[in-house]
């Protein structure tokens, strides 16, 4: 038969050579096979350190610490964010009301410590004022209660220089009209201690009431008379409360009554 396809006779088709090439393929196939070493050669097992796959996550049951969270989440309720306008305006509300009670904390500690301030300050000066005044009353009895007809001028004047405010002009009158007239008349002599103990010791004065600009003072005073009217000395213990006032001078004799 005649050649159809013009090739000579040394000439492959074209099966042919689809068969050899597949040959040589699967030789060198072979051949890099059989150099492998017998590691390369396992079938390699799935890597155990890869992490399980989405589907095959085991579940794990909630423990008491997340539930409690969860808790705590769904009773604080929603969550502010920070640039939330509102939640802004949230916080300087709170921060206002903080802002307010420590103001008001603040103000109320002032407030008491201006007070116990003051009620120390005048506790030590009523202390200041009860020792001062008892002094001046010691001081002051003995000359207002006392005078000598030889000498009545200087005794009411000495007398006056103690005494403060209407008590003052009222002893004045009084002297003037009453005591001066009569004691020039009986050669009147009227001599006034503060009694003391036998024994000695301080005189018998105790304080009533005090505060800073005034107190009242309690004394016993023993008042020697002679006069033409009656036959030697006499002695009259009597009681007697003065009132004391605070001036720009130290302390006056304001009242005098006997009991």
């Amino acid at each position: 038969m005649a050649n159809l396809t013009g090739r000579g006779p040394g000439a492959a088709s074209p099966g042919r050579r689809s068969m050899a090439a597949a040959a040589r393929a699967a030789a060198r196939r072979t051949e890099r096979v059989a150099t492998r070493s017998p590691e390369e050669t396992r079938p390699q097992a799935p890597d155990e350190t890869l992490p399980p796959a989405p589907d095959e996550t085991p579940l794990e049951a909630p423990d008491d610490a997340s539930q409690g969270r969860k808790a705590e989440e769904q009773q604080a309720g929603p969550v502010l964010n920070a640039d939330d306008p509102v939640a802004e305006a949230a916080r300087g509300r709170r921060r206002g009301r903080l802002c307010a009670v420590l103001a008001v904390l603040v103000a109320a500690m002032l407030a008491a410590a201006a007070v116990l301030g003051w009620t120390y300050g005048e506790g030590r000066q009523t202390d200041g004022a009860r020792v001062e005044a008892l002094a001046a009353a010691q001081q002051a009895a003995p000359v207002v209660l006392s005078y000598d007809y030889r000498r009545l001028d200087k005794d009411f004047a000495a007398a006056r220089g103690l005494l403060t405010g209407k008590f003052r002009d009222e002893y004045g009158r009084t002297t003037t009209r009453v005591v001066a007239p009569t004691a020039a008349k009986y050669h009147g002599v009227v001599k006034a201690t503060v009694v003391k103990p036998p024994g000695g010791g301080a005189p018998a004065a105790s304080v009533v009431s005090a505060s800073p600009e005034k107190a009242v003072v309690l004394l016993f005073v023993n008042q020697v008379t002679t006069s033409t009217q009656v036959t030697g000395p006499r002695l009259d213990l009597n009681r007697v409360r003065m009132t004391l006032t605070r001036t720009s001078d130290g302390w006056k004799v304001s009242a005098v009554d006997a009991l």
